[in-house]
């Protein structure tokens, strides 16, 4: 990169409020920690290595101020209402609005950690190496949290290996299915 990486961080933020929104399902305090990260990244761009990954560099400050504030408030903030995931995507208006719905409901029942890995590697469309290395854990633990994820979506939504989850969300479906090529590092 020829420029002053700063003008790049413009690009990644539709990407890092929707990984703030999966993390806290709250879209104030996403705003807020998108917020906080960009001004972290802006303080620290002298630390940003140029031809490396803006958006695995953004995302990894991002996950990093999520678990400070988490450790500070001591309790997770959970979507009780389903507003704020309700504005994560649009609804088709067919039958699939039941299967988003109940795709929303067994999504939150996971932990942080499988939320984030199917976030990162279903969604973001991270390799599973990107992924790690933005946790910093090794590559075998965010295939086994992906992986125990997508099991457990099954198993919550009463979905049989036979059976397809017929969506027109793209990232929804990569998220459950796997199937992104992007994601399969």
């Amino acid at each position: 990169m020829a420029g002053d990486p700063r003008d790049e961080i413009v690009e990644h933020l539709p990407a890092m409020r929707a990984f703030a929104l999966s993390l806290t399902r709250n879209s104030a305090l996403a705003d807020d920690m998108v917020q906080d990260s960009l001004v972290k990244a802006w303080t620290k761009i002298h630390t940003f290595e140029p031809g490396t990954n803006m958006r695995a560099w953004l995302f990894t400050i991002l996950r990093n101020t999520y678990y400070s504030n988490r450790r500070k408030a001591g309790r997770e903030v959970s979507d009780a209402d389903g507003l704020m995931t309700e504005g994560l995507s649009e609804k088709p208006a067919h039958d699939g609005r039941l299967q988003l719905s109940d795709f929303r409901r067994a999504f939150a029942e996971l932990n942080d950690e499988q939320r984030e890995a199917l976030v990162l590697v279903g969604a973001s469309g991270f390799s599973y190496e990107e992924a790690a290395d933005m946790c910093g854990v090794a590559v075998g633990t965010i295939k086994s949290r992906t992986n125990r994820a997508r099991a457990r979506l099954a198993q919550l939504m009463h979905l049989t290996e036979d059976e397809a989850l017929e969506m027109t969300d793209s990232a929804t479906m990569a998220v459950v299915a796997g199937n992104r090529s992007s994601a399969a590092g």
